[in-house]
């Protein structure tokens, strides 16, 4: 068995054309919130209250409950 010989790594025609197209990814993305005006400050805190209203007193209708019976018997 021979040692494998050191090469040098061919590079396949396609992706050395199309290599100018591929851009540089940031690794971490930073996202700064948009500043807020008064207004549209107190208009977030009041939609979020409703918000939380609703869903503390937002019942979810029971699932329905067919009975075998009443089913057999309508088909």
């Amino acid at each position: 068995m021979g040692r494998k010989k050191d090469k040098a790594k061919k590079i396949s025609v396609k992706k050395e054309r199309y290599l100018k197209f591929r851009k540089e990814k940031p690794s971490s993305m930073t996202v700064a919130m948009p500043d807020l005006s008064e207004d549209q400050v107190h208009e977030r805190k009041t939609d979020q209250q409703r918000i939380d209203n609703f869903w503390r007193s937002y019942r979810r209708p029971p699932p329905r409950f067919v009975n075998e019976r009443k089913a057999r018997s309508k088909r």
